[in-house]
Parts: C-alpha cells; sequence; structure tokens
C-alpha cells in the first residue's frame, strides 16, 4: 500500500521513534548532518502522532523504520537508512550497501535488531516488550 502525500520541500522523510535511545542518538546525529534540511524527522513516539496519515498502524511503524519518498512511497527497513544518509551526503557509501552479499547481511542484521529493538534498547520491564496503546 503505498500513502500519497502533497509536493513536500524535503527529499525524504523518515518515521522514527522518539523514545528508542539509540533510535534518538542516530536521529540526533542525522539532524546535524542534514544541514541542506532534505529530511523531514516525524517522532512517531510524540503525543498527538496520527499514523493513519501515512497509511500504516502505530504497531507496523514500530515494527520496523518506516520513511516517506516525495512522490508518497513508503520505504521500510535498510532503504530508509539509505535514504537518510544519502541525503546528507554519503551517496557514494550508500551505493556499496547496494552490492550482493553487503545488501542481504544489511537486510539480515537490522531484520534481527528491529524484533529485538525494544529489549536491546532496554525498553523491556519485567520480561515484557510491548508497548503501551495509544
Amino acid at each position: 500500500m503505498t500513502t500519497q502525500i502533497a509536493t513536500t520541500t524535503h527529499d525524504f522523510e523518515v518515521f522514527y521513534d522518539g523514545g528508542c535511545p539509540l533510535c534518538r542518538r542516530e536521529i540526533a546525529l542525522l539532524q546535524k548532518w542534514d544541514r541542506r534540511q532534505r529530511i523531514r524527522f516525524t517522532d512517531i513516539d510524540a503525543p498527538g502522532f496520527d499514523p493513519t496519515t501515512v497509511g500504516r498502524t502505530h504497531q507496523e511503524l514500530m515494527d520496523q523504520i518506516h520513511g516517506r519518498l516525495p512522490s508518497g512511497e513508503l520505504v521500510t527497513g535498510v532503504e530508509v537508512f539509505r535514504q537518510l544518509y544519502a541525503a546528507v551526503g554519503f551517496g557514494p557509501l550508500v551505493s556499496l550497501t547496494r552490492l550482493p552479499g553487503i545488501a542481504q547481511m544489511l537486510n539480515l542484521g537490522y531484520h534481527i535488531f528491529s524484533k529485538n529493538r525494544l529489549r536491546l534498547t532496554g525498553r523491556c520491564q519485567a520480561g515484557e516488550c510491548q508497548l503501551p496503546t495509544s
């Protein structure tokens, strides 16, 4: 399912979990590097965020990182990071992440991380890793 949006001045929009310490650190770094303001940063953990504007449920957005191209097309997983790092000037390095073998390893690594993100970032309590519903 692709969600369309109006014309934007940004090259890419990222939907990130502002409640995740690791995610916040990476987003802060990208915000610092985004001197030309090519990225729109949208915190899906912020009060008032409405996941229906993305065409996804809150749980779907929490399960893996999402981004939106100016065309309105949604991308997920490693492709989001490629878009982010290309937007801040790391295009040549991003190209390497598309090479056979490297791409598969990155996809597998991200899949493992996304399935364990809450536990790995200290957001589980008493063995329970579910987020409160908003």
